[in-house]
């Protein structure tokens, strides 16, 4: 929303995505192997006890992936207040789809999007945080 000027702050794009995961090993894997991002930093902070990665995506920063101890459960679903999910786009959700499957992730069916009539499929990282392939 602009005030009274107009002037809308000028953003340039998305930075960074930031997820906090239960077990940091585990999700750094799965965004690792299942998703294909790549690892190009990554500290042990010992003052917070907690690990963090960046992690690209074609050679763009996309996720800044984090361990605290002991964090709060965060409602996901059905459909709570905040950041809904983490969408990607791909050329076939049906090869996706079935590469998730035989990966063993858990995934919704694929559903056709009513606005654009293309192709989506939900599906979830080792914390349940939902992520969506859509056809590009």
């Amino acid at each position: 929303m602009s005030d009274e000027t107009g002037a809308a702050l000028p953003l340039k794009r998305v930075h960074h995505i930031a997820i906090i995961a239960s077990d940091y090993e585990a999700s750094k894997r799965f965004y690792t192997s299942v998703l294909g991002c790549v690892l190009i930093t990554e500290v042990y902070r010992a003052e917070r006890d907690s690990w963090m990665g960046d992690l690209a995506l074609n050679g763009e920063y996309l996720i800044e992936l984090f361990s605290f101890p002991d964090p709060p459960a965060r409602a996901s679903g059905p459909e709570a207040l905040g950041l809904r999910h983490l969408a990607f786009a791909v050329d076939d959700v049906d090869a996706g789809h079935a590469r998730l499957v035989e990966l063993g992730v858990r995934v919704e069916d694929v559903r056709i999007d009513p606005h654009t009539s293309r192709k989506m499929l939900f599906f979830f990282d080792p914390d349940g945080l939902p992520l969506e392939l859509y056809e590009a």
